[in-house]
């Protein structure tokens, strides 16, 4: 597929420049993004959380970061990476602060969901930009590597998190996110470039005008929707929500040693997509497509979900690796997000990317609140804890397994995959 604005790419020194400023704050994005998750037993004794509020409290940052999606992907396509990315995280700078002044549960809610907004430009805006300025064959490497800054920053939501807590309290660790923000701020103004919008050049791109229509419609795009939701939002809602509570309701952990777990399950995310960035070049090169890729690969992640759920409490102190491998095992989804964005061109980059994210935070919002929603609909049913846990993941499972067989029964309709 022709590049509409070959002239826009970046020497190497420039790129690794833009690069690390964009890659900055998305570390700080997933390290907001998971920080529920080990802050779970504090905020649910201070605020008496049941399992229905923390799924609410947790999807409530993807609620916010999914309503910008559609509106986002457009003002990247029209004013670039850089002066939308540097408006929406000056509301995460304010997100931060109304979390660590809140003194309810609504209080918490709202700034979550302020927080999720302010952050949602964070991964759409650079890889609309490496859309444009990274050759081909960089742009999945890129991809791997934002998503591994991601994976440092959900590691340093775990055990760090867990050893501040004593010494300065949830409060003050939202105060200093908020300082961080502002400066990942200041520096992405600092490093990125202008953006100038461009207009296809080859006739036979003529027909893609920037519209959500002509993304929504096409093929590829409906065929990857129905993962995206469920086991792409499923991912990261077990990584930043439902892996802890598991842990510590379910195998029996103490709130010290699921945050332990949780690091761990971070590290190896952050090492998995690092040698996705080195390796994907060579399978691509061999014919290993993202799509035969998925395709081989997402099973794994099942077979794996069946044996945590089928072994239930009985797992013990394995529980963290049984996370950590379903968690590795899910990143073959990871490959069509590059993907999807390949599959337009790059004037519809930014709505294509804005869009399929959409579905994957919508779908966390969804997983994580339906969990927890289904956990507590059991335990009113007269179940037990466990099962009710073992119940949930369950249904959650069988929709993965649905939204897989659906890409399988569809045809690819993706040049750029063939």
């Amino acid at each position: 597929m022709a590049d509409s604005a070959v002239t826009d790419r970046l020497s190497r020194r420039n790129a690794i420049l833009v690069f690390v400023a964009f890659a900055f704050a998305y570390f700080l994005s997933a390290l907001i993004r998971a920080i529920t998750a080990t802050l779970s037993p504090t905020l649910t004794q201070e605020f008496v959380l049941n399992a229905q509020d923390l799924g609410l409290l947790a999807g409530g940052y993807f609620l916010g970061f999914a309503a910008t999606q559609l509106p986002l992907g457009a003002w990247l396509d029209r004013y670039g990476p850089k002066k939308v990315i540097v408006y929406f995280l000056l509301v995460a700078v304010l997100g931060c602060a109304a979390f660590a002044m809140a003194d309810s549960f609504r209080g918490l809610l709202l700034a979550r969901v302020l927080t999720g907004i302010g952050v949602s430009a964070c991964l759409m805006a650079p890889l609309t930009g490496y859309r444009r300025w990274f050759a081909a064959a960089s742009q999945m490497r890129a991809n791997s590597w934002m998503l591994m800054t991601g994976s440092f920053g959900m590691v340093a939501s775990t055990m760090p998190v867990q050893w501040l807590m004593p010494l300065v309290g949830w409060r003050a660790l939202f105060w200093g996110l908020a300082a961080l923000v502002f400066l990942a701020m200041l520096l992405i103004a600092w490093q990125a470039p202008h953006w100038q919008n461009s207009v296809p050049a080859a006739s036979s791109q003529a027909s893609a005008r920037p519209s959500y229509g002509a993304v929504w419609r096409h093929p590829y795009f409906r065929r990857m929707a129905p993962m995206a939701f469920f086991i792409y939002g499923g991912l990261v809602a077990m990584q930043t929500l439902w892996a802890s509570p598991w842990m510590i309701r379910v195998a029996g952990f103490t709130p010290l040693q699921a945050a332990m777990g949780l690091f761990w399950i971070n590290m190896a995310m952050l090492i998995t997509f690092w040698t996705w960035g080195m390796v994907y070049p060579g399978f691509a090169h061999r014919g290993y497509t993202a799509d035969r890729l998925i395709g081989y690969g997402m099973p794994v992640s099942f077979i794996l979900l069946t044996i945590i759920i089928a072994v239930g409490p009985a797992i013990g102190v394995w529980a963290g690796v049984a996370w950590a491998l379903y968690c590795v095992s899910c990143t073959f989804i990871s490959l069509a997000q590059p993907a999807v964005a390949m599959a337009f061109p790059a004037n519809l980059a930014g709505r294509a990317l804005s869009s399929y994210n959409l579905l994957i935070f919508a779908g966390v919002f969804a997983v994580q609140w339906g969990i927890g929603l289904a956990i507590d609909g059991f335990r009113s049913l007269g179940w037990q804890e466990v099962p009710a846990f073992q119940m949930a993941m369950t249904v959650y499972l069988l929709c993965t397994v649905a939204s897989y067989a659906y890409f399988w029964a569809t045809k690819s309709h993706n040049q750029a995959m063939r």
